[in-house]
């Protein structure tokens, strides 16, 4: 089933805060990652993706790094204190919010 993207757009800064909470990511790193563990449901383009990761730095959520690795140079991105403390409050919210869906959705007419 194909997925809504404005159910998508507004969770995308907390799945990447999430995936890179895990480990430090290069961009096409994190596409791969979240596909694999939405079970393809999250096909984030790059043209999606740097956007997101440069509004992430410049809120100093993220910062990025370059490392060399067989050769080719990577952009690699790591989450900040304030990005890990923004993940938490957001984490909080959506299970807030999906509990709440959850539950209107569970209403027998």
């Amino acid at each position: 089933m194909k997925i809504d993207k404005s159910l998508i757009s507004g969770s995308m800064t907390m799945l990447i805060l999430r995936l890179l909470d895990e480990k430090d990511m290069y961009g096409y790193e994190m596409i791969e990652a979240l596909r694999a563990k939405s079970q393809n449901v999250f096909e984030l383009k790059a043209g999606t993706l740097y956007p997101l990761l440069h509004m992430l730095e410049e809120k100093q959520f993220v910062t990025s790094y370059e490392q060399e690795v067989l050769g080719k140079v990577r952009k690699y991105y790591s989450i900040t204190r304030d990005g890990r403390a923004h993940l938490e409050e957001k984490r909080t919210q959506w299970q807030e919010y999906s509990k709440a869906v959850t539950n209107v959705l569970a209403l027998e007419v």
